[in-house]
């Protein structure tokens, strides 16, 4: 008997291994599409190598897996119980003494390990790929500038600020009749006009440096208050949003033990240890999904043998933005200090894992799933209509 087990748990994790696999790529990719619109720009509008677009990409990965790693281990345990229910396996093996409950060791097995990479990825990944993603984008901006400012055109390639110039010679970076609006600042904002200028790269910094000769500058403020200054030269510095050339950080971007210090900073306001408490817990919510979705999946891949892949798919999709608005929700109410994100964010997994667990005690009993009454609803109104 210990032999069969053995084989049987084999089987399951071959099974599910490779539709896992499969299913990371597939998500991965789907999630990359939207940024490789805006990526594939820059090869053809600015004429930024292949090489730093490929770079830029797979700094980008980690941040996408720590979704799809529990989407496609959530796919790939529906469609192989789907299987195995399609093919009558299930009920051979019942009919051999092999209860729902002893086929699961194998499903957890793969779920710790989709939950350690999701892990590794969440904590290690997503803060060394996006730090990387900003620092790789100010340096591709600075070393192709020639290929992005273009004369008598509007240049918005850096957040707040919009420049215009008559003509501009890219050999010697000299710009002709310089318009600037700078908006970075919220209180305050400026518009510059200048004869001429040069553009360059800062040294040491991730900041373009504008010397700007001959112009004026009209500031003002919320408060109605207007500046007029001219000037025989000014040097302005622009892509570091007045960082002094450091690449401003998000909470996303912060590795754990910053998190775990920021959030009980007393210098920082209220709404931001908050907001870095909530991205700490949901740094270790969202891969523990994985965990929690084995339990769901499997009586919900045994019920699921009529519809086959196609209906594995849009369960899945449904179990995955269920589970995310609810995520999203959670952690909404969490960054506004309405219950602590320790509590809030981790109410999600609870919900779904009680869920799982009750189907999963209803198909070791033979019992029809709740799911398959909304399925012949479904049937009813499409008849209907």
């Amino acid at each position: 008997m210990f032999g069969v087990k053995r084989i049987l748990s084999l089987y399951i994790i071959r099974e599910i291994s490779l539709l896992f696999l499969l299913g990371i790529v597939i998500f991965t990719l789907v999630l990359l599409m939207g940024r490789l619109i805006t990526l594939t720009d820059l090869v053809v509008s600015h004429g930024v190598p292949l090489l730093d677009v490929a770079r830029m990409i797979f700094y980008l990965v980690p941040s996408f897996m720590v979704f799809t790693i529990p989407m496609a281990f959530l796919l790939a345990v529906l469609l192989a119980f789907g299987r195995l229910s399609a093919d009558n396996e299930i009920i051979v093996l019942k009919a051999g003494g092999i209860s729902l409950i002893q086929m699961l060791p194998p499903v957890i097995v793969c779920a710790c390990i989709a939950v350690l990479l999701s892990l590794l990825a969440s904590t290690i990944g997503v803060p060394w790929g996006n730090s990387a993603f900003k620092e790789l984008s100010v340096q591709v901006l600075k070393r192709n500038i020639t290929a992005t400012i273009r004369e008598k055109t509007f240049w918005d390639d850096i957040p707040g600020v919009v420049m215009y110039t008559d003509h501009y010679d890219e050999q010697s970076h000299l710009l002709t009749g310089v318009i600037i609006y700078d908006g970075r600042t919220d209180d305050r904002s400026m518009t510059i006009f200048a004869e001429d200028g040069v553009v360059t790269g800062a040294t040491g910094t991730t900041a373009l440096l504008m010397s700007l000769r001959n112009g004026s500058i009209h500031m003002s403020d919320k408060g109605g208050l207007y500046r007029l200054v001219h000037f025989g030269e000014y040097t302005m510095s622009i892509g570091d949003n007045g960082g002094g050339g450091v690449i401003s950080r998000s909470e996303p971007d912060l590795w754990i033990a910053e998190l775990i210090r920021n959030s009980s900073d007393p210098s920082l306001d209220s709404v931001s240890r908050l907001k870095m408490s909530a991205e700490l817990q949901s740094r270790f919510t969202f891969p523990c999904a994985s965990l929690v979705f084995a339990i769901l999946a499997v009586p919900l891949g045994l019920q699921n043998r009529r519809s086959g892949k196609s209906g594995g798919f849009t369960v899945s999709i449904g179990i995955i933005l269920s589970y995310y608005v609810l995520m999203s929700v959670m952690r909404s109410l969490a960054e506004k200090g309405i219950a602590p994100p320790y509590i809030l964010l981790w109410i999600p997994n609870l919900l779904f894992f009680v869920t799982g667990w009750y189907f999963l005690r209803l198909a070791s009993l033979e019992k029809a799933l709740p799911r398959l009454q909304l399925e012949s609803f479904s049937n009813i109104l499409r008849r209907s209509s």
